[in-house]
């Protein structure tokens, strides 16, 4: 029987270094794409998905996050005195139920397994979610419930992946492929960041997978992987021929908000999909 995922571990502890000075006081997730922070859009997605019990791993100077999915009262206040209801409404689109947002702190910077590892309490036995907030991915529907509907029919482990550049292979964690049938592909092997000619494939992880609780057991060895950090790709190795392990090839765009390039690309993007904007960039563009 297939457990539904309803928990989402979201990693938020990281520091921006790529982002600074922006990043000194403000979280990169906090960076806005058009008119919302990154964060936003991970919990928006895992929302859209059904999940309903999202658990961010911050760290230090991260407490803006939490305010984020909290009332402003004098924001409101103001707001609603000056009769701004949409801007009123947008302040509260974010407030959900009490209880359903939980956090967790990592006390120093270990790697992507470890940030995990430390929600180990709040996943318990149950399986979960993770989304990197780094990688924003357009897709419709988002790339979570695509996961979770593949995840329906196949149970274990699912991680997201798409086609890279072989020279690019170096940037991801990549898989060793099985047998495919539909987006689906079996997942034979995993390695973090291999050099080129020691990839086994093109295929690379991004920033969305669907783990059953037995991955904590791997991450609690705190097993030190590439560029001297506890590697959640390294735990997830341990589990392929214990338990179905699959790739998605989701069907959607990313971007990788964790780069500058990537950041203004999905600004771009994002603002290309408003029709008001797009004629307005177009008519700046055509200007300069």
């Amino acid at each position: 029987m297939i457990k539904p995922v309803k928990k989402i571990v979201l990693p938020v502890a990281g520091l921006g270094t790529r982002f600074l000075p922006a990043t000194k006081a403000i979280p990169k997730e906090m960076l806005p794409v058009l008119d919302k922070p990154l964060i936003q859009y991970a919990v928006e997605e895992a929302l859209e998905a059904g999940i309903e019990e999202i658990i961010l791993v911050t760290g230090r100077n991260k407490q803006v996050m939490e305010d984020h999915f909290d009332h402003a009262y004098e924001l409101e206040r103001i707001l609603q005195e000056k009769g701004k209801e949409e801007a009123l409404e947008l302040s509260r689109s974010m407030l959900l139920e009490e209880g359903r947002i939980t956090y967790v702190r990592q006390m120093r910077p270990r790697g992507l397994g470890h940030a995990i590892w430390c929600a180990r309490s709040f996943v318990n036995d149950s399986p979960f979610a993770v989304a990197l907030p780094d990688d924003l991915i357009k897709g419709k529907p988002g790339v979570l419930k695509q996961m979770i509907q593949a995840y329906n029919e196949v149970g274990g482990n699912i991680i997201a992946t798409m086609d890279v550049a072989k020279e690019d292979t170096s940037k991801y964690g990549v898989i060793t492929p099985g047998e495919s049938s539909g987006k689906l592909t079996e997942v034979k092997g995993l390695v973090e960041k291999p050099h080129p000619e020691d990839a086994p494939s093109t295929e690379a992880v991004v920033g969305r997978y669907i783990l059953q609780p037995e991955v904590m057991e791997h991450l609690a060895a705190k097993e030190i992987g590439a560029g001297g950090e506890i590697q959640l790709t390294d735990a997830l190795d341990k589990l392929i021929g214990n338990q179905p392990f699959h790739a998605l090839n989701f069907e959607g765009k990313r971007f990788d908000c964790g780069s500058k390039i990537g950041w203004l690309m999905a600004n771009l993007s994002m603002a290309g999909d408003d029709p008001i904007l797009a004629s307005q960039m177009r008519q700046l563009i055509t200007f300069q």
